[in-house]
């Protein structure tokens, strides 16, 4: 008998698959295919304080072993989610579950994140560094260590709940930015975000996306995933949550060797409905496999050797 179980941030989990972040909706669209309880727990899409409608279509295009999207944060607002998708949650899933939150300033940050310190069903709040800083020229708070520690330093001081900071790979070194959010109160990691990218059309000889570039996911940034939650398990001491191109427990179980406690799944959801499912059930065989009776005695273990 194996134990699929991990802790994170002081919440055990039945295992370490949590579908990531606008792949997976609110969980309602997904327990119609299969009993969300099978997973460790799941991320709600971002959501802004107020309603978004996203960015100018397309905002998905296809890429050689991945997709590209272009989203731009379409969110109902915070106040919807807790009112019309929160009261839902215990009916398709028992555990908590992760808010994913987005800003322009910070002031927003700790505003959304308030809200949902506030709320039973969530578990764990991951506070997305990627969006674009509209007091500071555009750019995003995750791309320097300041940016990242202000956002962090202000959502912690506000809230109780775990805070995981989820990092950009879009930077020159991304170890330093983790340690600037672990010095200023995170809990955890969530590492990696999408790779900027972008596809141009032969026949209109224009950008494929709307906004022109858009974030890569799906298996071809798998490795470059693997490679930066080496680097950032190695430079703090605080969990990772990984995530990048998994597609199958073998990638979890790869990810959480190179310093991982959870696994993040997103392309693959897109693909495949059941695709956590499958992963998270898949997990004990996978263990098996390879001696592992204890998942939590991989974490990091690829440093050991």
């Amino acid at each position: 008998m194996v134990d699929t179980s991990v802790v994170l941030c002081g919440e055990t989990l039945a295992n370490p698959i949590i579908p990531a972040s606008g792949t997976f909706g609110y969980g309602r669209e997904f327990a119609r295919f299969y009993d969300l309880n099978c997973l460790g727990s799941f991320a709600l899409k971002g959501t802004t304080e107020a309603a978004r409608f996203g960015n100018p279509t397309p905002r998905i295009a296809d890429a050689p072993c991945g997709v590209l999207n272009s989203v731009g944060l379409q969110s109902p607002g915070v106040d919807a989610v807790i009112a019309e998708e929160l009261p839902n949650i215990p009916r398709i899933f028992a555990g908590k579950v992760m808010a994913n939150i987005c800003g322009f300033s910070v002031g927003e940050y700790v505003r959304v994140a308030e809200k949902f310190d506030a709320c039973p069903q969530i578990g764990w709040l991951e506070v997305n560094v990627s969006c674009p800083n509209v007091h500071g020229g555009g750019m995003g708070f995750g791309t320097t260590p300041q940016g990242a520690a202000e956002v962090t330093r202000a959502v912690r001081r506000a809230v109780k709940k775990p805070l995981i900071v989820k990092l950009t790979p879009n930077v020159t070194d991304i170890c330093e930015i983790a340690r600037a959010c672990e010095a200023e109160g995170a809990d955890g990691l969530s590492l990696i975000n999408t790779v900027l990218a972008m596809r141009i059309d032969l026949n209109s000889r224009r950008p494929v996306l709307g906004t022109g570039t858009g974030g890569l996911s799906g298996p071809a940034v798998f490795p470059l995933a693997v490679r930066m939650v080496w680097q950032v398990y190695e430079a703090v001491g605080i969990p990772i949550v990984g995530m990048g191109g998994v597609r199958s427990a073998a990638d979890a179980l790869e990810l959480m060797l190179a310093g991982a406690t959870a696994v993040g799944v997103g392309a693959a959801n897109l693909v495949d409905p059941y695709a956590a499912r499958d992963i998270a059930l898949g997990l004990p065989s996978e263990m098996e496999k390879y001696n592992i009776t204890d998942l939590k005695s991989i974490i990091g273990g690829a440093h050991n050797g």
